[in-house]
């Protein structure tokens, strides 16, 4: 590549995958507390499993009734570089794997010692490397617990970047990545591994080279590019001039579905772009998609609805991050082990200006109120505070509600939050109303593995028909959509979903639309691209025989 006389634009369909040694990193991957759990209890007990039994692993993969479960994907084969792997991070990690020990040490004393007396005495007992960063206390009810100072957390040794690496290859097909949270990435001679902190500005620099050409040779020589890889990563660059983005400039509000959970709202003063997790262009597909490319120069809000995998998506926020002015999320317990603080987080791996919302709290702007609404369920009946629905109040006259996933469990509670907020024009809404238990996700976090009984019938479950039709006889919208809840394509890797015309999720949705149209209100289950654009054509008018006169 005669990177001396050109400047290169990185192509539409390089993908960056954020690890943590060498696993998908989340951002419970993150916060020491949570990973060191995560490390012990997921990661190693993944890999001792693959060691073990691969060809266990080689056959429940192929099975799609267990996909998305805890089997390393690679055929059975490869088995001394998992161990190698394995054997690495007890090495290097020993200190967070001593931080694991210490929790469920921790655990033991407050459930063998804490009957309801003063818990003072207790402080002495407390694991030494844990001193000093926890309290604890009773409920209401005398049940013992602690909670973490998790900000001095990550000021500790406890908080490490250097688990942190990019993962850079050409994504050429939607079915190209399997499911990524359950198997390790080794090297592969189609993939870059940068071993950089996902703070690090190459990143930014890097990705803006999706629309601005930049310097190749500078960024080769701050990857570290060995000259074997020199082909390779050259594949990543064209001199082609990407098509320029047209920023709306309607009267009106334009939304554009993203695919999952993903919105982007525009007026011609601001974008907003709600639980960012966005698609590759550049190669052959069979669904049409919005991807990176249609999106603003600059994005004045990200907003966040709640910590899972498929909504905080370290792989395009690491991409946008350039782009992102503000980043609302909810606000978290404050230090309890399964809800770490989402502001924390995006701190410590980069971002800035990061706003905190609690609930029915605003941001407010001169055309715009984004307020948080109280989320119920999705969480396993776990007590975690990072989650919210978002209410965007438009020019003072569009109202939205991104409901994610909340389950409506207790109707009276948006009973109340109408009363304040009134109705909304157009309301967003994930129905996967089966979900996955609760070890799926918190598994490593428990002190001690639930009743199979229990864990399946605590689930990360949205709301049914009967539940999501609540919501709207409550809100009353001009129209409904419901989130694909992960059907497209290119999600696979992260979502693990196929559903059938008899899933569930897919029967409830029907219903629901069903019913909306019955009353006269515009619904459909998203899938791919979607654009809908409201014109205030009052406005329009005003401003039409304001220019003629």
């Amino acid at each position: 590549m005669n990177d001396c006389q050109n400047k290169y634009y990185l192509k539409p369909n390089v993908a960056l995958e954020a690890l943590f040694d060498r696993w998908y990193a989340w951002s419970h991957l993150i916060s020491p507390a949570t990973a060191a759990m995560n490390v012990k209890d997921r990661h190693l007990k993944i890999m001792d499993s693959y060691i073990k039994n691969p060809k266990i692993h080689a056959a429940a993969v192929k099975k799609p009734e267990m996909l998305g479960g805890p089997f390393i994907d690679y055929d059975g084969k490869r088995v001394d570089e998992i161990k190698n792997l394995a054997d690495q991070i007890r090495d290097k990690r020993a200190r967070l794997l001593a931080l694991a020990d210490a929790v469920n040490e921790l655990n033991e004393l407050l459930l063998g010692h804490a009957k309801g007396y003063s818990l003072k005495t207790l402080y002495e007992k407390v694991p030494d490397i844990l001193k000093g960063y926890v309290e604890l206390y009773y409920d209401l009810n005398d049940q013992p617990n602690f909670r973490f100072f998790e900000a001095l957390l990550y000021k500790s040794e406890f908080y490490d970047d250097s688990p942190q690496s990019i993962a850079l290859q050409l994504v050429e097909s939607d079915k190209q990545r399997s499911f990524v949270l359950s198997t390790p990435r080794l090297d592969d001679e189609h993939i870059i591994h940068a071993e950089i902190p996902f703070s690090h500005p190459i990143i930014d620099q890097l990705f803006k080279m999706k629309r601005t050409p930049g310097d190749y040779s500078e960024i080769k020589k701050i990857l570290k590019i060995k000259p074997e890889q020199e082909t390779l990563f050259d594949s990543f660059f064209t001199l082609k001039v990407p098509e320029k983005y047209e920023q709306y400039s309607g009267h009106g509000i334009r939304t554009r579905y993203f695919g999952h959970a993903c919105v982007l709202v525009e007026t011609n003063e601001i974008s907003l772009l709600v639980d960012p997790v966005v698609s590759y262009d550049g190669y052959e597909n069979d669904v049409p998609r919005f991807t990176t490319e249609h999106l603003p120069d600059q994005i004045d809000y990200v907003l966040i609805t709640h910590n899972h995998q498929d909504h905080v998506l370290f792989e395009t926020l690491l991409q946008l991050r350039h782009r992102i002015k503000h980043i609302v999320v909810p606000s978290s317990g404050k230090g309890n082990l399964q809800d770490p603080n989402l502001k924390l987080m995006f701190k410590n791996i980069g971002f800035d200006n990061i706003i905190e919302l609690d609930d029915m709290e605003s941001v407010e702007l001169d055309r715009c109120v984004i307020t948080s609404l109280p989320f119920l369920g999705e969480h396993c009946d776990l007590d975690v505070r990072s989650k919210q629905c978002v209410h965007v109040n438009l020019h003072n006259k569009y109202k939205v509600l991104f409901a994610a996933d909340s389950q409506n469990i207790e109707p009276k509670l948006y009973e109340k939050v109408h009363a304040i907020v009134g109705n909304v024009d157009v309301l967003f809404l994930g129905m996967e109303c089966d979900g996955a238990p609760l070890s799926w996700l918190y598994g490593p976090l428990l002190p001690k593995k639930a009743d199979r009984d229990k864990d399946q019938s605590r689930r990360l479950a949205g709301s049914d028909c009967n539940e999501g039709m609540s919501i709207v006889n409550q809100f009353n919208p001009k129209d409904v959509f419901v989130y694909a809840m992960g059907l497209e394509p290119w999600l696979e890797f992260i979502s693990s979903i196929r559903y059938t015309d008899e899933s569930r999720p897919i029967v409830e949705s029907n219903r629901l639309i069903e019913k909306c149209r019955a009353m006269g209100i515009s619904a459909e289950r998203l899938f791919g691209e979607k654009t809908i654009e409201y014109i205030d054509y009052l406005e329009y008018q005003e401003q039409s025989e304001a220019v003629s006169a």
